[in-house]
């Protein structure tokens, strides 16, 4: 089992090794980056979902909505308010702080419409919950698609190509140091015990409320923050990209990684964003065999890809001496 210390350690050199990238980016191969980045992004949307869906034991199917509100926040702060603000402050290091200014900001948007529709909703359970999260998607969808200003259901052109591998990875790293010492710290542990039954952590005098409100509030926080990476990287966004299909999406990296596990998780989402790029010859067949893949790992490991590693044969030994 991983320490608190190594983990740490893991997440730092992960963010450091986009460091290259910033001194020399035409070094990589432009491809491999961008599906670098995309894998980064899901690292965040999956990490930042499971709180949600794993550790607490809820089930959104909105979280591609977080995302396009922290899109649509980012993508106008550097839209509209950029030129002024280079004008203003025309220094070499002003669009690394127009940035993360706008990805701060695309958090806090994401987390207060959380707030907002956390609080009415978050009182349901299961399937109920999921249908309310699901209707909270196609709604910012609709009045997206009714903002003049901010393309309509054309979408927003022209922004800015801000997100780099050290961004991408950097945030990345974020979202999974926070949420994995969130669960592991003496308050965390209400999320898994509103998860394991809340009735019995009602009883224990946890607030299961609040603790199901702060997990949706921290989770759109880090989509949102997703969704600013996501909009700098393809420099144009429109409300489709963030429908229901892109919710399910993240939904699949959380089950198929193991409920309530960051590192399966994480496993996950990089298989999930590299898988499709590998398949991409086939072509015509490409997403039934993805598709066939995916229903053949939940066949194999039903708990998700945490399950997987305890299968091989080094840890199943390691655990009968254990035992023994």
């Amino acid at each position: 089992m991983i320490s608190r210390s190594q983990f740490t350690l893991l997440l730092a050199l992960l963010a450091c090794g986009a460091l290259p990238f910033l001194q020399n980016p035409l070094h990589f191969n432009a491809y491999y980056v961008d599906v670098a980045i995309k894998v980064a992004i899901n690292i965040t949307l999956a990490v930042s979902l499971n709180l949600i869906n794993g550790y607490t034991g809820q089930f959104s199917l909105g979280h591609a909505g977080f995302m396009g509100i922290g899109a649509y926040s980012a993508a106008a702060v550097t839209l509209f308010a950029g030129p002024a603000f280079l004008k203003i402050f025309p220094y070499s290091g002003s669009p690394l702080i127009l940035f993360l200014m706008a990805a701060i900001i695309a958090g806090i948007s994401a987390a207060l419409v959380g707030l907002i529709v956390g609080i009415p909703s978050l009182r349901l359970r299961g399937d109920y919950l999921a249908i309310v999260t699901l209707g909270f998607g196609e709604i910012i969808g609709v009045i997206i698609r009714n903002i003049g200003p901010l393309g309509g259901a054309l979408g927003l052109n022209g922004i800015p190509n801000y997100t780099t591998l050290f961004w991408a990875f950097s945030f990345a790293a974020i979202t999974i140091y926070c949420v994995f010492s969130l669960v592991h710290s003496t308050y965390g542990r209400g999320f898994l015990a509103v998860h394991d039954d809340e009735v019995a952590a009602e009883a224990m005098g946890i607030n299961s409320t609040r603790y199901k409100i702060t997990a949706f509030v921290i989770g759109a926080f880090f989509a949102g923050i997703g969704g600013a990476l996501y909009a700098h990287h393809t420099q144009a966004i429109d409300p489709s990209g963030f429908d229901f299909v892109k919710s399910v999406e993240i939904v699949v990296m959380v089950i198929l990684g193991g409920m309530g596990n960051t590192r399966g998780v994480i496993v996950a989402a990089i298989l999930l964003t590299v898988l499709p790029e590998f398949l991409r010859p086939l072509a015509t067949y490409r997403m039934i065999i993805y598709a066939l893949l995916i229903i053949f790992l939940m066949l194999l490991c039903p708990n998700g890809l945490a399950q997987m590693v305890k299968m091989l044969p080094g840890k199943a030994s390691r655990r009968r001496r254990k035992l023994s």
